[in-house]
């Protein structure tokens, strides 16, 4: 029995592989990262990816960035073609009415003579223009100068020109298109058209030069053409002879109306010049107008 006690299979000490197995498994613990995680290793290229995309990804983000601006500058361009051609044009109208209903107001309360001084109204305005040939109710007030703030209220009056049925010439500048586009279809008009300027206290009929039976500009006796284009430093067209030198005396009462030309467009200048027709007509002898407000 003594013996058996020396191979005792339950002395743990010797024979306990529990523990040994145990400890083995230290060697090969499968949670060392360093050593065993795949994932890691896996997704490292895919990060190196988005760090540094293909070529061609690259130059698509450009051209489509590109294409953005150019997209977004042309709605602004649009934007601003439609608040020229339209806002413009309805912010006019509202500010020739206001222009018209104040210069006839201030009419009413006076009648000065068409020999004083230049009357003095709200909004600067001093004369009412009135083209037949462009429309029965054709009507637009006209201010004094012509400067781009001037010409945004509607037709500008050349300071040092001469007053209406003065004798001289009556110079007036107006937009062919934008802030009510007052002269737009001034090409329209015909020799012999009349063209009424209105004052306080007075009409002034004034006739388009050339030969109306012929429809020729450049056949009027007084041999200034009653149309014609020309460039913007042709500043002789306003001169107190249209088209004569500057110091040349003049005879008659002219009047001169000038724009842009062609339409969009500054490159030249429309022209058309006229003269008075008879004597002015006082408003206390037709208040609705001379029979010329008809024609056209």
């Amino acid at each position: 029995m003594r013996d058996t006690e020396t191979w005792d299979v339950a002395d743990t000490d010797t024979w306990d592989e529990g523990p040994d197995e145990a400890a083995d498994t230290d060697t090969w613990d499968v949670t060392d990262a360093d050593t065993w995680d795949d994932a890691a290793d896996e997704t490292a290229p895919i990060e190196q990816v988005r760090d540094d995309p293909p070529a061609g990804e690259r130059w698509r983000t450009v051209v489509r960035t590109i294409g953005e601006l150019l997209v977004t500058a042309g709605v602004i361009v649009l934007l601003f073609v439609v608040y020229e051609l339209f806002v413009t044009d309805l912010l006019n109208g509202q500010r020739q009415n206001d222009l018209n209903q104040q210069v006839h107001q201030q009419w009413s309360r006076k009648t000065p003579s068409s020999s004083s001084a230049r009357p003095q109204v709200p909004g600067d305005a001093f004369a009412v223009l009135h083209i037949p040939r462009l429309g029965e109710d054709y009507q637009r007030v006209v201010v004094e100068g012509t400067s781009h703030a001037a010409l945004k209220d509607g037709p500008g009056h050349y300071s040092d020109s001469a007053r209406p049925g003065e004798m001289g010439n009556l110079a007036i500048a107006g937009h062919r298109t934008t802030y009510g586009s007052p002269f737009r279809d001034l090409d329209l008009v015909r020799p012999g058209d009349p063209i009424v300027v209105e004052t306080a206290d007075s009409w002034f009929v004034y006739r388009v030069l050339g030969d109306p039976a012929t429809g020729d500009f450049d056949t009027d006796p007084s041999g200034i053409k009653g149309l014609e284009i020309v460039t913007p430093e042709d500043v002789q067209v306003i001169n107190p002879v249209p088209d004569a030198a500057a110091g040349t005396p003049p005879t008659h009462a002219y009047l001169t109306l000038t724009t842009c030309h062609p339409r969009f467009s500054a490159a030249q200048r429309l022209i058309v010049h006229a003269e008075l027709d008879g004597t002015p007509i006082a408003k206390a002898d037709m208040p609705d107008g001379p029979p010329a407000l008809t024609e056209g």
